[in-house]
């Protein structure tokens, strides 16, 4: 099923999760693995091929959201508590929010810095949203590092959730968002 129901993910919001999980944990790593290799000539390019997959997670988590907006989210089971439910609530949230942080950022570092990561795997330009400024450009840059490490914290969190759902509650809220059943 594509659609969402009251007690499962549909296809497509499944697909949206591990698409864009796999993704932030993909670009988390290479942009810590490109921010600590030595200088080099070709470091251009490696930032430029993380800015061009940083616009596809921030136009595919648009879209994730456009499409959580007009369909159900599935029911957490009846057990839990209210300090759980507001917990959930305010982690995907914030998962939400410093993902489109953490890529808006680095869209602003990119238009502050000259020559800027505007081509598109070469494909296009993508509109700036800042103007080239060297001391702006290091700013946006050391907040893009930082909100990506709450990122990450983020991400561990969620984890450790889907975790605990599965081994200490045995229940199917992780579960379903593997199998699409309803929990």
């Amino acid at each position: 099923m594509l659609r969402n129901t009251s007690s499962s993910w549909g296809t497509l919001s499944r697909a949206f999760h591990w698409i864009l999980g796999f993704a932030i944990i993909g670009m988390l790593a290479y942009g810590w693995w490109m921010n600590h290799f030595p200088a080099r000539a070709d470091r251009f390019f490696y930032r430029s091929i993380h800015a061009d997959l940083g616009y596809l997670v921030l136009l595919l988590t648009a879209i994730r959201l456009a499409w959580r907006g007009v369909n159900p989210t599935p029911a957490l089971p009846q057990d839990t508590t209210r300090w759980q439910r507001i917990a959930a609530r305010v982690s995907h949230g914030a998962l939400y929010a410093v993902t489109i942080l953490v890529a808006m950022l680095g869209w602003a570092h990119s238009g502050a810095r000259s020559p800027d990561y505007s081509d598109w795997f070469g494909l296009f330009h993508v509109p700036q949203i800042t103007s080239p400024d060297k001391a702006a450009a290091a700013a946006y840059e050391e907040r893009h590092i930082f909100f990506a490490y709450a990122l990450l914290a983020l991400i561990v969190l969620h984890l450790a959730a889907a975790l605990w759902h599965r081994f200490i509650k045995r229940d199917r809220v992780a579960a379903r968002m593997v199998d699409g059943t309803a929990g």
